[in-house]
Parts: C-alpha cells; sequence; structure tokens
C-alpha cells in the first residue's frame, strides 16, 4: 500500500455522510428484518397469556433481525468500497487495517530495526509515517508528539547507519518476515 495526500475536509464530510448512512440505515433495517420476522415467526403478544412487563418471548427474533441488517449493511459497503466518493474513507479504514496488523508484531518489527534490518526499518518507517498522516485526518493530536519522537529517532538510526529509507519502498509482503509463527 502506497501512501496518498488525503483531503482532510472530504474525508471527514465523506466519513461523517457514511457514518451516518451506516446508523440510520442499521436501525431501519434492524427494525424492519425483526418486524417481518415477528410477524412470520413471532408470538403474537396480544394472544400470549402473560403478565404485565413479561416478555413476549422474540427477542431472538430480533436479535437475528439485527444481525442481518449486519450484514446488509457490512455487504452494500463491501459492493460500494470502490466508489469514488468513499475513495478517502476506504483509503483510511484499509490503512487503519494495515496500522492494526503492524502493531501485532511492532515489538518483533522494532528489535529487527534495532540489529539493522532494512525492512524493519521500511517497515517502521511506514508505520510511523502513515500513523502521523491518520492522527491528523482524525485530529487525534494528543499522542502526537510520542509519534514525533518515535520519527526522529528512526531517521537518526537510519542516518547513523547511512541507509536511504522512504515509506514509499513498503510493501505488505515485508511483514510476513517477522512474524513469530512464520
Amino acid at each position: 500500500m502506497k501512501l496518498r495526500e488525503i483531503d482532510k475536509s472530504i474525508y471527514k464530510k465523506n466519513l461523517n455522510l457514511v457514518s451516518l448512512g451506516l446508523v440510520v440505515g442499521l436501525i431501519i433495517l434492524s427494525l424492519g428484518f425483526g418486524a417481518a420476522l415477528i410477524a412470520a415467526f413471532g408470538v403474537d403478544a396480544s394472544l400470549a397469556s402473560r403478565a404485565e412487563g413479561e416478555s413476549t418471548g422474540n427477542f431472538h427474533l430480533n436479535l437475528l433481525g439485527v444481525i442481518i441488517a449486519l450484514v446488509v449493511c457490512g455487504g452494500v459497503l463491501w459492493r460500494i468500497k470502490d466508489n469514488p466518493f468513499l475513495a478517502e474513507v476506504y483509503y483510511v479504514w484499509r490503512l487503519k487495517a494495515l496500522h492494526n496488523r503492524i502493531y501485532r508484531q511492532l515489538k518483533h518489527i522494532k528489535s529487527a530495526a534495532s540489529a539493522g534490518n532494512l525492512d524493519a526499518l521500511i517497515v517502521l518507517s511506514f508505520y510511523y509515517t502513515s500513523l502521523k498522516q491518520v492522527y491528523l485526518l482524525d485530529n487525534n493530536t494528543l499522542t502526537l508528539s510520542k509519534l514525533e519522537q518515535d520519527i526522529s529517532r528512526l531517521e537518526e538510526t537510519i542516518n547513523e547507519q547511512a541507509l536511504t529509507v522512504s515509506p514509499d519502498m513498503f510493501e505488505e509482503s515485508m511483514l510476513t518476515g517477522f512474524n513469530p509463527e512464520a
């Protein structure tokens, strides 16, 4: 995955619209599927002999309606992920997923980087640079100073070893070399 510039205002606007659409879609579909399932398979509350305030026994149908709504919303998102409207949002989602993969191996990557492993230095360069991009897009300035320190330390290490390292050199296949189970 290559880093690219993202217009923060477009990203935020589209992210908010996608989030709102997901919430509204999930609510409407959950209610619709739940009601349809109860109408088809549920216990009629007016016919059920029950004390006031007791459950009708349709909880499992409502839950199934929510699950179906989640699957439908996920399927719709998956289907339209390549739409230009979602380009920025989908790029950041993929970047965050990649951050998660790197973070799970970060201890091993840092260890290899301190031993002078070029791939580890490239992965760290990509990780820190892309993390900074996401922090700035999401207005997460709380931990930005710590990240800046990490970037400075990495640059010092790279300069001490007289290497040329760039985030553009990163390939996802580099992550397989640091997996202790592999």
